[in-house]
């Protein structure tokens, strides 16, 4: 009896170890990562299987899409519908069900490009209006915005706190730090004594918050941008000139302008080590890989005949690159520094982002 008994335990255990790790488990299951990319010519949005490199599926966004990204868990994808600045829509993705939901319509905002979701929320330029702005999905409605007043304010980056956000604008060739900061509370001027029965505004006394803004010229036509991994720097592509500009973000001054000879200028990305930066152009054929810690160029592989959306992979291993005259992502061993293959997504190919879901 003691035997059966104790025989029963044990086979139970193992039974309950073997369902702990038995393929697809809950307890053993890892995020589902794709690889969105955006066709301009087909106004479509492709959901990549970056294994396999295979497409799982096409889904229709609107005329014009631009940039795309992806909610936190991985299960929305949002696209900027552009249109020159003229258009005024945000299309949206179901991902798990990979159907097409409501068009967001972003009314004034004209020409929405540069995208970011942060803190639940999707952050997006204006291109047409010279502006930033903010849409809260649970709410359904836009609920910040602030104009730069620079023009063709075109990329975007929030950091993860929401305290900064900053913009590349092309034709002023600058860019933009947009900076939150907390303002003296409404309250009588020291000294002064308000008579009796006064009555404040409400929320009079309380901490009050605004916004500032800092312009840093750069070079020309200044577009691609990104921050180093360590928030220190922010490098920009300027299409214009063909010049990397480096702005240190400590001083907020531009610490280093480097002639890259990268006319036409149109990504630049860090690797997620922070060693290399990765540029494209649509007016040549090479990603250009820069050195983060030295600033020189480390070395050009040739990819098409242009490129537009750049996206690196979490673990650093390869690179995508939207090449959008031929029609192809290409992928980029960031050890060999060669293609490796090519993804058909569709025709014009531009934005790539990452989607990742959790179990």
């Amino acid at each position: 009896m003691r035997y059966s008994l104790m025989k029963f335990l044990i086979g139970g255990a193992v039974l309950a170890c073997s369902l702990c790790s038995a393929p697809g488990s809950t307890a053993q299951s890892t995020p589902q990562q794709y690889l969105l990319a955006l066709s301009k010519r087909d106004h479509t949005l492709a959901i990549v299987d970056p294994v396999t490199l295979e497409v799982n599926a096409r889904l229709p966004v609107g005329p014009d899409p631009h940039e795309v990204i992806a909610s936190s868990d991985g299960k929305t994808a949002y696209v900027s519908i552009y249109g020159l600045g003229r258009y005024h829509a945000l299309s949206v993705i179901d991902l798990v069900s990979q159907k097409a939901l409501p068009d967001i319509d972003t009314g004034a905002l004209s020409g929405p490009h540069g995208l970011a979701f942060v803190g639940g929320k999707v952050w997006f330029t204006a291109e047409g209006s010279k502006a930033a702005a903010r849409y809260d999905p649970a709410s359904g409605k836009i609920d910040w915005i602030m104009g730069t007043g620079q023009n063709r304010t075109h990329m975007i980056y929030v950091t993860p706190d929401e305290e900064q956000i900053y913009t590349t604008n092309v034709s002023s060739g600058t860019v933009s730090i947009l900076e939150r900061v907390e303002l003296p509370p409404m309250a009588p001027p020291p000294g002064v004594k308000m008579p009796a029965g006064t009555v404040l505004p409400p929320g009079a006394g309380e901490r009050r918050m605004d916004w500032n803004q800092i312009v840093i010229p750069v070079g020309k036509g200044a577009e691609g941008f990104d921050v180093s991994p360590d928030g220190r720097e922010l490098w920009t592509a300027n299409a214009g000139d063909g010049t990397l500009s480096i702005i240190d973000l400590t001083t907020r001054k531009v610490a280093a302008t480097i002639d890259a000879k990268v006319i036409g200028a149109n990504r630049l990305k860090f690797t997620p080590d922070g060693k290399l930066v990765l540029i494209s152009t649509l007016f040549d054929g090479d990603l250009v890989i820069y050195d983060a810690a030295s600033r020189k160029e480390f070395k050009r592989v040739k990819i098409g005949h242009g490129a537009a959306g750049i996206l690196v992979e979490p673990d650093g291993a390869r690179a995508f690159v939207a090449c959008t005259p031929d029609n192809y992502v290409a992928v980029v061993d960031l050890k060999s520094f060669e293609v490796i293959g090519h993804i058909d997504v569709g025709g014009g190919p531009d934005g790539l982002a990452w989607a990742i879901q959790s179990p």
